[in-house]
């Protein structure tokens, strides 16, 4: 092969390369967990607001004023944090029964759906051939089916 024939067999590489990734991030599934992952981000700061506004200061009220966002010891002249690790804690927890709770839900009624679709075909014993579930002779080997 000469160069010339070199560069356009890695141009139509190229291109088809391209071709393939474009098809694979337009496909649903791919722009749906981008909308999901902005969503999951925006329902993160909603959940930590919550934590560092409501769930925090209650904790404190219950604690003779203790603040978990500033609980800290210090060793050697460090001073660890260890508040903001209990309230990332907490966040989690949150966000991960809220998950569970969502994916549950689905998954209910994913199972209803399926439930209430009623079947219409049935299997011809004798080719088995799918036909109507009303039939009472097979329109492929004219076989009579008994109920």
């Amino acid at each position: 092969m000469d160069k010339k024939e070199l560069k356009e067999k890695a141009k139509g590489k190229a291109k088809s390369t391209f071709a393939e990734f474009k098809e694979f991030a337009l496909k649903g599934n791919i722009m749906d967990l981008a909308i999901g992952m902005v969503m999951g981000a925006a329902f993160t700061a909603i959940v930590t607001a919550v934590v560092d506004n409501v769930f925090s200061p209650l904790i404190g009220a219950l604690t003779s004023g203790i603040n978990l966002a500033e609980l800290s010891v210090t060793v050697g002249g460090v001073e660890f944090v260890y508040g903001a690790v209990i309230n990332a804690i907490v966040s989690f927890l949150i966000i991960s029964l809220v998950m569970f709770l969502i994916v549950k839900a689905l998954a209910k009624a994913n199972r209803k759906d399926k439930e209430e679709v009623a079947a219409t075909t049935k299997t011809c014993p004798y080719c088995k051939s799918e036909i109507d579930i009303e039939a009472t002779r097979c329109p492929h080997c004219t076989s009579q089916i008994e109920e």
